[in-house]
């Protein structure tokens, strides 16, 4: 379940920041709106007041100075009326609109968003002349920034059906690589000790006397068996840890291994240079197949008949460290990184989960480290279990 949570989390996350991120841009345009529609009103304030002093100084050539200086300046629609709401003069207007009655229908719309002003003086009995109105739109910049929120829209709501989509469809062929790469990793595990054990039962047929030799390297495997099948359902669950003897761990891996080489068809000696009386508190099974997996990988990285494999265990100070050393083609550098991640392989049918299942095991369940130490072409690989 959890990684289903985890999946729903980021998708949660993905939706909650595109809708934060549409709040915040139409807040913000409109903010902008704001800010620009009041800067167009301190315009029409002041030519509101320039005609009410040129009125009452009653000078026309005022008149036109301001409508040349002042009015020509403007970006926006600018209506001036008289008290019966007839235009009189009319600036910025849009192409379609000519005559006096599309003016006229034209000051209705404007005036939804922009309240208009009045044009008025005072006489000096203290009583006022209302002779007109003055009406202003939204400059071109203002249409277009209110035309750009829904655009704002569209685009985030577009990243979100795309981060979506492509969320579920990497997740979905996540799964599909992970359930095929599972079978093909429990094949693997199964596949040495099923191999050994059809190896023992044509070899009693052959050698019958050897039977007491035969059935206990039969019964480890078969126990081999059962020890697969725990690993496999513990899997996603907590690990429990213990005291155990790293060094006969390490020992038993190869030993293991080294008797069933000939089974699983393959001519590589695995030599064993373990420091004995290493302890250490972990999951014994575990480690074990983290191990096996780096080995397996070794052994198929070999095309040579005269292949090996040193296995080292070595206690460094405070630190365990288990290398594991092939001569097989080696690993390009540009890969070393890439090595450990899930789905990643160097072989033509590899589906990259071994050693990113050891890699969890070693850096994840028991905070380790495993690194690549040296890669040579042609010459081998050097692995690094760091405990």
């Amino acid at each position: 379940m959890l990684p289903y949570r985890h999946a729903v989390n980021i998708k949660t996350g993905l939706f909650i920041i595109g809708i934060g991120l549409i709040i915040g841009l139409l807040a913000y345009t409109q903010v902008l709106v704001n800010k620009l529609r009041h800067d167009n009103k301190e315009i029409v304030h002041l030519y509101a007041n320039m005609i009410v002093d040129i009125i009452a100084d009653d000078n026309d050539a005022n008149i036109d100075f301001v409508f040349e200086n002042v009015i020509q300046k403007a970006k926006f629609p600018l209506i001036q009326t008289n008290t019966e709401k007839v235009p009189q003069i009319w600036k910025n207007l849009p192409e379609s609109v000519s005559t006096l009655d599309q003016i006229s229908s034209y000051i209705k719309i404007i005036e939804k968003n922009n309240k208009p002003l009045t044009l008025k003086y005072n006489l000096s009995e203290g009583d006022e002349i209302i002779f007109g109105f003055l009406y202003y739109g939204d400059s071109l910049i203002v249409q277009k920034l209110k035309l750009w929120r829904y655009i704002e829209i569209f685009a985030i709501g577009l990243f979100i059906f795309l981060g979506f989509s492509g969320f579920s469809f990497i997740r979905n062929n996540e799964k599909k690589h992970i359930w095929v790469g599972m079978a093909r990793e429990t094949a693997h595990q199964l596949g040495t000790p099923v191999s050994a054990l059809i190896g023992w039962v044509d070899r009693l047929g052959d050698h019958p006397n050897e039977v007491n030799t035969i059935i206990p390297e039969m019964k480890m495997d078969l126990k081999r068996l059962e020890q697969i099948g725990r690993r496999f359902s513990k899997m996603g669950t907590s690990s429990d840890f213990e005291r155990l003897n790293l060094s006969e761990r390490v020992e038993r891996v190869v030993e293991y291994l080294n008797k069933r080489l000939p089974s699983i068809g393959k001519r590589v000696n695995i030599i064993k240079d373990i420091e004995q009386g290493i302890f250490i508190k972990a999951n014994g099974s575990l480690l074990a197949w983290a191990m096996e997996n780096i080995i397996r990988n070794g052994m198929d990285a070999i095309d040579r008949e005269n292949g090996e494999i040193i296995v080292a265990l070595r206690k460094v100070e405070d630190k365990i460290k288990i290398r594991i050393q092939d001569n097989g083609k080696g690993i390009p550098k540009k890969d070393w990184k890439n090595i450990f991640r899930p789905g990643f392989s160097t072989k033509k049918a590899g589906w990259g989960l071994g050693l990113s299942l050891a890699n969890r095991i070693i850096e994840d369940i028991h905070e380790g480290e495993l690194k690549i130490i040296q890669s040579t072409f042609h010459a081998g690989t050097i692995v690094e279990i760091c405990l």
